[in-house]
């Protein structure tokens, strides 16, 4: 038998079976007597940042989570519709309920359609999500290669995404609405345009789309481009699940916290991931962020078990971004920790070569969190929770 006899184990619930939150749950167990729950609305993990990979057909960004999570971690398949903090009850889409006594926030992000752009809900597809990475390539698959392809946005995710499809031989013009690689410096911007001539992406840097239509994209200037799948990569949308909670959030609707990750409603809600504002500023929306808030999180929750006072965050995002360009090219660009870039990139198949060690390196991360809590580094050197947090399981028998 598990746990105290006269001390029932703790009930952590982690809402969200991301890259966040999946790291979060294995690093929960550097505490042995606690009740791991985590729920996901999908049976397997989701590799996020390879679903521009999956829409062209020779990639599963699917995982078992058999494979990520410790032992001991349980897997529940639903949707959270509500946080009921009266209660400590996390309600499920099921119907069912679970108890918690802290629950870790990780519904990461999502696509958004701009309400201002006509169509664009309707028509257009997106890649932030598997199912519709999934309904992307199902349409794709019905297409003669020669059709056109439009992707609208020309940050990272577009830029992925329109490479990609090129390679695959698709015929794509990338929509940049302004700027090539807003994030990117002038030497790396330079280094992209020439790899998508390359690939024979026409890349329209100043032209707007201000409508999609189900064959189509019409222009801030009026002007109308055939275009039999469009693609919407530009910004994100959080789910609204704080907000059905009564939970304080911004106007994205990501959770409002202290510097501790912590709901500045309810201090047995801790927050991770794409979801999180942390004392009104959200972080970076990427997977780099979610694995730094992960163990932090999962340290909150284990400081105020123990009794002790939760570490504030330590942010040790190092500026540099890596983009794929194809399976064959990439970027490295190099920059501040502020995120801005410098004048200094690394491209070519270096670069895509790092990308994929980068890729296969998140889920070896999260698969040795899961043999050996407490692994992944806390990024400028910030204190884990006291001693008291890491007490061994106690077992007895019977």
């Amino acid at each position: 038998m598990t746990g105290n006899a006269h001390t029932p184990n703790t009930k952590v619930v982690v809402i969200g079976g991301g890259y966040s939150g999946t790291l979060a749950a294995n690093h929960l167990r550097l505490r042995g007597n606690l009740d791991i729950t985590l729920v996901n609305p999908r049976p397997k993990f989701v590799e996020r940042i390879r679903l521009h990979q999956a829409v062209t057909g020779d990639y599963d960004a699917s995982v078992d989570y058999g494979t990520l999570l410790g032992e001991g971690i349980r897997l529940v398949v639903d949707t959270a519709t509500r946080i009921d903090t009266d209660a400590r009850t996390v309600q499920l889409a099921s119907g069912a309920e679970l108890d918690y006594d802290y629950a870790i926030y990780a519904v990461g992000s999502t696509a958004a359609f701009p309400a201002a752009v006509p169509g664009a809900a309707e028509f257009a597809y997106s890649v932030a999500e598997f199912e519709h990475a999934q309904k992307l390539r199902q349409r794709l698959e019905a297409l003669h290669p020669a059709a056109p392809v439009t992707v609208v946005g020309a940050g990272l995710t577009g830029i992925e995404t329109a490479a990609e499809l090129a390679e695959h031989g698709r015929n794509v013009t990338l929509v940049c609405g302004g700027r090539l690689g807003p994030a990117l410096s002038d030497p790396g911007r330079r280094s992209v345009a020439k790899a998508m001539r390359k690939l024979g992406v026409t890349v329209l840097e100043a032209d707007t789309v201000a409508e999609v239509r189900a064959d189509a994209v019409v222009f801030a200037d009026s002007a109308v481009r055939p275009s039999a799948v469009t693609v919407w990569t530009t910004g994100f949308g959080v789910p609204d699940l704080a907000v059905a909670s009564g939970l304080h959030t911004d106007e994205m609707g990501r959770l409002l916290t202290d510097e501790t990750l912590t709901s500045v409603d309810d201090e047995r809600i801790v927050a991770a991931g794409d979801c999180a504002a942390p004392s009104g500023e959200p972080l970076r929306m990427c997977c780099g962020t979610a694995t730094q808030l992960a163990p932090q999180a999962a340290n909150t929750v284990l400081s105020r078990i123990a009794g002790t006072e939760p570490a504030v965050l330590e942010y040790g995002f190092a500026g540099n971004s890596c983009t794929g360009l194809g399976r064959r090219a990439g970027l490295l660009q190099f920059g501040r920790q502020d995120t801005t870039p410098v004048n200094a990139y690394l491209g070519g198949r270096v670069a895509a070569s790092l990308k994929e060690t980068i890729c296969k390196g998140t889920l070896w991360g999260i698969r040795r969190e899961a043999r050996k809590p407490g692994s992944t580094p806390w990024f400028k050197g910030g204190p884990r929770p006291e001693e008291p947090a890491l007490a061994p399981k106690v077992v007895e028998e019977t």
